[in-house]
């Protein structure tokens, strides 16, 4: 299935989780075995083509997708978690939200030092997450250039912020609006 094809597979849900947002459901997508496949098959050729070493998702729907490239590649994965998450030491970056602050924590042992580490995550919206992400990635030893994502939402600009961070960015299909 073609990128094109793949975007009638994600469900558009109105006035969710605010009245005028139009939420990009990826639960259709998902549970579409032949699109889910397809997707992932898109994803891994794109991170193949970056030079991955390893792939970074963050939680949670970044473990979905993340991790399913990770082992289509034969690479190994790096969750990218929520604070408290992780039995062991752990490295991690405070971020701004919308609405207040956040958390991200990783094993930095599961990273060496300048592997070529690609994020994939299903949504790119303003990016702050992704963005705190690859701050936190680097932070540990890796080199991030890359990050993936099934979707787009360009009039949110996220894919621009993470440009003016150095990372080439690439998704599957755009959808206008937030």
């Amino acid at each position: 299935m073609t990128p094109d094809e793949l975007k009638y597979l994600v469900r558009t849900v109105p006035d969710f989780p605010a009245p005028g947002i139009l939420f990009r459901d990826i639960t259709t997508l998902i549970s579409h075995g032949a699109g889910f496949s397809a997707c992932i098959d898109h994803l891994a050729h794109r991170a193949k083509a970056s030079g991955a070493e390893a792939i970074a998702g963050m939680e949670a729907r970044g473990f979905i997708f993340g991790a399913a490239v990770a082992a289509r590649m034969g690479l190994g994965f790096i969750p990218v978690r929520k604070p408290g998450k992780l039995p062991v030491p752990t490295i991690g970056i405070d971020y701004a939200l919308e609405y207040g602050r956040d958390r991200l924590e990783i094993d930095p042992t599961a990273i060496q030092n300048d592997q070529r580490v690609v994020i994939v995550d299903d949504l790119i919206a303003t990016g702050g997450t992704a963005l705190a992400a690859t701050e936190l990635l680097r932070n540990a030893g890796a080199a991030v250039s890359h990050a993936l994502f099934v979707i787009d939402l360009p009039d949110l600009h996220g894919a621009a912020r993470l440009r003016d961070a150095g990372l080439t960015v690439d998704a599957l299909m755009a959808f206008p609006g937030h």
